[in-house]
């Protein structure tokens, strides 16, 4: 019979390589952190906080002043993150096995873990040719591409198009 070796706290040791060893400030210029010690040049760029704010264009007058003012002024053009609509993206292919007798709603297709959030909807696209779907699924509060719409309708499903 083997004995058994026993793990002691004061014999436990970090993985060799997962713990780096500390970078020392202005210890000689082999180590290159020299003079500012990383911290870059004086002045702005030194303070916490320091430095040229996203919208700052060199000096140049900022996009933001450049603009007409006037009322209603819309930015949807430029700013993607806050104006643009994002969808929770299913592929056909990932219904073949869905059951015609639930409804695919972004509820259901949440709940069987298809999306993982909404977003600003659902849609449904054509992933590829071939894929054979179930005859009489029923859609609700979901959109379509136009390939999407095409083999749905060719399967006899019934669709009901969100608002988009």
């Amino acid at each position: 019979m083997a004995s058994k070796t026993m793990l002691k706290l004061g014999e436990l040791k970090p993985v060799p390589g997962s713990r780096p060893k500390r970078q020392r400030i202005g210890r000689g210029h082999g180590s290159g952190m020299v003079k500012t010690g990383g911290e870059g040049g004086k002045g702005q760029t030194v303070r916490s906080g320091g430095g040229k704010g996203p919208a700052f264009e060199g000096g140049q007058t900022a996009w933001a002043r450049r603009l007409p003012h006037r009322r209603g002024y819309s930015q949807k053009a430029r700013d993607r993150g806050h104006f643009g609509t994002r969808f929770a993206v299913v592929n056909l292919q990932r219904l073949a096995s869905w059951d015609p007798a639930v409804e695919v709603t972004p509820e259901s297709l949440r709940e069987r873990g298809l999306v993982k959030g909404t977003y600003d909807g659902v849609k449904i696209l054509r992933a590829r040719a071939g894929v054979a779907l179930p005859a009489g699924l029923r859609f609700r509060d979901v959109l379509f591409s136009n390939g999407a719409r095409e083999a749905l309708g060719a399967a006899g499903a019934s669709l009901e198009d969100a608002s988009p």
